[in-house]
């Protein structure tokens, strides 16, 4: 399974975030590039264990069995999967540039990261590995969202 905590697939992401600017669109969703940006800084904040946020009712009753699903096998993220609210950007507009920046330099905490202590808000109490497979999902369901 690809992770995070690989050197070259966390290589191979970070180049496709380079390939995005201020005139990338979605092929699907409601975000802007701006906003899937911030999504994602905020998401990897919550990774890194930088800001928890409290469970979500539904993820208490469902987030163990969709964990499993999320991490049993290669298949990518699916289109239009729902946000949870505390990773929602209601901004509609900022610095593309600074953003993606700040985007791979979380990224690039990951080797460092004990990421050993980590809830998810959906998922629950995260393996490190978990974590890895997470990560990598997340940020390549977004990058093909804007076609990177």
């Amino acid at each position: 399974m690809k992770s995070i905590f690989d050197h070259t697939t966390r290589a191979s992401l970070i180049g496709r975030i380079n390939t995005l600017n201020e005139n990338s669109i979605a092929q699907w969703g409601k975000m802007n590039i701006y906003q899937m940006l911030k999504h994602c800084t905020v998401y990897e904040e919550m990774m890194l264990g930088k800001n928890r946020y409290n469970r979500a009712f539904l993820g208490r009753l469902f987030g163990k069995m969709a964990l499993k699903e999320f991490t049993q096998n290669e298949s990518p993220i699916k289109k239009n999967v729902p946000t949870l609210s505390e990773l929602k950007v209601k901004v509609n507009h900022g610095d593309v540039a600074t953003e993606r920046e700040k985007w791979i330099a979380l990224l690039e905490e990951y080797p460092n990261a004990p990421c050993t202590d980590i809830v998810h808000s959906f998922f629950g109490k995260l393996t490190r590995d978990q974590v890895g497979i997470l990560v990598y999902k997340h940020t390549d369901h977004h990058l093909r969202q804007f076609n990177s």
